[in-house]
């Protein structure tokens, strides 16, 4: 690590030196990523972009419309709701007519 830290300081050391004057050198600073957009509108979305978003989002809704008409169950549960008039007062809690305190 030491040598590789060595080898830029040398570097750096003989531009300095074969640069005319003695501040620095300075580079121009090009940024090619994307548009900038500070205060401003963002720039249009070309058509590709327009109809990739619109597909996507209809293939989306498409799936959770399919899923939601076709597999219900992981909304209403896939078990049948119990029929309470089948419990006793036992599995209710309900202590029996001659019970006192």
């Amino acid at each position: 690590m030491l040598s590789s830290r060595g080898l830029l300081l040398g570097r750096a050391l003989k531009q300095l030196i074969s640069s005319k004057s003695t501040a620095l050198p300075s580079k121009l600073l090009i940024r090619n990523s994307h548009a900038v957009s500070y205060r401003v509108a963002a720039p249009p979305a070309s058509k590709a972009t327009k109809f990739g978003a619109e597909f996507v989002g209809a293939l989306m809704w498409w799936w959770v419309l399919w899923h939601l008409w076709h597999e219900y169950e992981h909304i209403t549960g896939e078990f049948e709701y119990p029929d309470p008039s089948k419990w006793t007062n036992a599995e209710l809690g309900i202590p029996p007519d001659d019970y006192e305190e």
